[in-house]
């Protein structure tokens, strides 16, 4: 089987397609022919040393899968080979076969391609307890979303119209990202490259500011939207792109009975009966054409360092895909 592979941390040149032995099943695996395989900002933390948990080395990054099951273990009930299935694991994604935990499998309806479906484990399960499980967003709220045109924010501009928010504030750095936003269903449009952008933000709430906010940017950015909740405000930290940590007194929060939260993915991935059945809801989402994933471009697995080098860029819309 061929992998991406890192032994030393650095810049996407550190990746390396190699070849490997098939790793044995075991008796509750499953061996999956991978078909598409999702990139995640994660990827590229894991690979520079610097994800918010330790990554040992030599290291395959790889969090999301969809493909075909062609293995399984002797004690493996309720799926077949041929199987189409996505998976969200540790590690080991960039490769063109895997081993996961029956349990761990969500099936792909026949109406979703692989592509569609792998852009949704960890961007939808993100969005979806951001704002649901964490944001505890509640029908007729406002939302502030940041970022609203990468992978997390198409989804949930989406997600927040279906869990009944009244208004759906979206930013973005460029016109072409903000039309996106708008087409995900997003109310108001905000550039936060502009000086002042959180003036708009409490001018189009009428001063009142946003009762849910999703920040992954930090330092500056972090700071404005604090200055954007209303009273009893949510802001839920997922991120910080600049990596820029931002210094912050929790005292302001007292005036106006505000909340700023942490949001950790893997977390969520430790409580299977959450994050599994989140996931099937999200899928169906997907099936019954209630999200529409944007896929921001599909390349050859060999191309991983060049997808890399784009995706750092931050001038991608949407979901990046690897093919092997």
């Amino acid at each position: 089987m061929k992998v991406v592979q890192f032994k030393e941390y650095g810049g996407p040149e550190v990746l390396k397609l190699i070849e490997l032995d098939l790793p044995n099943i075991g008796e509750t695996e499953v061996l999956i022919k991978i078909k598409a395989i999702g990139v995640n900002y994660a990827d590229t933390a894991r690979r520079e040393g610097a994800y918010v948990v330790p990554t040992p080395l030599p290291f395959i990054p790889g969090l999301e899968i969809a493909g075909e099951i062609v293995g399984m273990g002797e004690k493996v009930k309720g799926v077949k080979k041929g199987d189409r299935v996505m998976a969200l694991i540790e590690s080991g994604g960039y490769a063109d076969y895997a081993i996961v935990k029956a349990n761990q499998l969500i099936p792909i309806p026949d109406g979703v391609a692989f592509e569609h479906a792998v852009a949704i484990p960890v961007q939808g399960l993100s969005a979806y307890h951001i704002l649901k499980t964490m944001g505890r967003l509640k029908e007729g709220e406002t939302v502030l979303i940041h970022a609203a045109a990468g992978g997390v924010g198409v989804l949930a501009v989406q997600l927040a119209k279906i869990f009944g928010a009244g208004r759906i504030i979206a930013t973005a750095s460029t016109p072409e990202k903000l039309e996106l936003a708008k087409e995900m269903g997003a109310d108001d449009l905000v550039n936060y490259m502009e000086e002042g952008w959180e003036n708009k933000v409490r001018e189009i709430t009428g001063g009142k500011g946003v009762d849910v906010a999703l920040e992954m940017v930090g330092g500056d950015v972090f700071h404005k939207t604090v200055n954007c909740l209303a009273p009893f405000g949510r802001l839920v930290i997922y991120g910080v792109a600049s990596g820029n940590m931002p210094k912050f007194y929790p005292s302001k929060l007292m005036k106006r009975n505000q909340s700023i939260i942490g949001f950790f993915l893997s977390q969520i991935m430790k409580e299977p009966d959450l994050y599994l059945s989140s996931l099937k809801e999200l899928i169906s989402f997907v099936e019954q054409g209630k999200i529409k994933t944007t896929i921001g471009g599909t390349y050859p697995l060999e191309e991983v360092a060049h997808v890399h080098q784009i995706l750092q860029s931050r001038k991608t819309k949407g979901k990046i895909i690897l093919i092997p």
